[in-house]
């Protein structure tokens, strides 16, 4: 039944999905343009708000669970798994307060309203995969902003979605070059639910009356550990949440 009602509530829900990027693309501009980071950060609070809440047109929960008191005065790395696109409105959105900056391809900085001009003007790092040194760069620059100002990055570490939601193993090689641009970052893991189940078929149609979670894990404990056993850490504690425990 959620691919039969997905054929009828997915246009409905793309109409209402497209209308809030082509929306808020002016008022972003105008907002950076006139009025600064602050201005032009909560234009893209609000327009991940709208995105994250466009799901309950297809029917879908969205859940939250938070329940770590996260410093507000420290850089944070979230390190999470990733399912689908839809993933991201939702970290944007409830994580709002602590300045998140996603990590994109340099693709993705052209042709999408709303999406491909935050990620030029919004502080986050765009890299060409096909360049290991300004992707070195870029990620150096963001964590400079993240140290300046208390700003906190979003990886994704599976270096890819995971279409049928079993997670993939997690990179090393982002959080290790922001861990040593920001050293005393906290690193908190984050679990993501169900949100591959919305895309199973496809684009089109979406799935009906999935249940979308997203779930901040305690901080890790990174003292006297390299960045290879603190990544693991992370995939592990999400892989619990998940009940994705590898087998030894």
């Amino acid at each position: 039944m959620n691919k039969f009602f997905g054929y009828i509530f997915s246009p409905v829900f793309y109409i209402f999905f497209g209308l809030s990027l082509v929306v808020f693309h002016p008022i972003q501009w105008i907002c950076y343009r006139f009025f600064g980071y602050k201005a032009h950060k909560a234009s893209v609070d609000a327009l991940n708000f709208f995105l994250t809440y466009s799901d309950l047109l297809m029917g879908s929960s969205i859940t939250l669970v938070n329940d770590q008191n996260l410093p507000l005065n420290r850089p944070i790395i979230f390190v999470a798994n990733h399912q689908s696109m839809y993933d991201i409105p939702g970290l944007i959105w409830f994580l709002r307060k602590f300045h998140v900056k996603f990590i994109s391809k340099i693709e993705l900085t052209k042709g999408i309203p709303s999406i491909s001009y935050n990620l030029k003007y919004g502080g986050g790092a765009n890299i060409n995969r096909k360049d290991s040194k300004q992707a070195v760069s870029e990620l150096i620059k963001l964590g400079r902003r993240m140290k300046e100002n208390n700003w906190s990055a979003m990886i994704f570490a599976e270096g890819t979605r995971a279409k049928d939601g079993q997670m993939k193993p997690f990179q090393v090689g982002g959080i290790a070059t922001l861990l040593k641009v920001v050293p005393d970052a906290l690193i908190v893991p984050v679990a993501i639910e169900n949100s591959w189940k919305l895309v199973q078929y496809g684009m089109f149609p979406l799935s009906f009356g999935e249940k979308l979670k997203w779930t901040v894990l305690p901080p890790l404990n990174t003292t006297d550990k390299n960045p290879e056993q603190i990544v693991l850490d992370a995939e592990n504690a999400i892989r619990v949440k998940l009940n994705q425990v590898k087998a030894v």
